[in-house]
């Protein structure tokens, strides 16, 4: 049977993973992809080279991140966490935000090991949540 996930438990399964995925809107069309990010309780920070994410979220701020935690078939718990897409510009919070996330996701991926080659090309934003929801099902 699937029930709500209470708000404490989902903002705790935000606050333990560390990716899921990112859903926005291109051209009309859902756009879903893997991402690692990191919850600080209040807002999702997340990097990314320029291409189409980033394109599609200054176009149309308004995204969701979607984080799983799956044991098996009946016994999953799944959050998803709706925001407005806000680009970090200033140096300064930048550097921050990447040394956060930097910290929190030791194990790079290929694309995110490209980005540490070229910082002065990575976007950092944020989304600033306005609606968590989640549900689980345990057996």
């Amino acid at each position: 049977m699937i029930n709500v996930l209470g708000m404490r438990e989902s903002r705790e399964l935000l606050s333990e993973k560390h990716s899921g995925r990112l859903g926005c809107c291109v051209d009309g069309e859902p756009y879903v992809v893997p991402i690692n990010f990191l919850f600080d309780g209040e807002h999702i920070y997340i990097h990314s080279l320029p291409g189409r994410k980033i394109k599609a979220l200054r176009n149309n701020p308004r995204a969701c991140l979607q984080v799983d935690e799956i044991v098996d078939s009946y016994n999953w718990r799944s959050v998803i966490a709706y925001g407005n897409y806000e680009e970090i510009t200033d140096a300064d919070e930048r550097e921050h935000v990447l040394a956060n996330l930097f910290q929190h996701l030791p194990h790079l991926t290929p694309v995110e090991s490209k980005m540490t080659e070229g910082v002065s090309q990575t976007i950092v934003f944020r989304l600033r949540v306005q609606k968590i929801t989640g549900v689980y099902e345990k057996w």
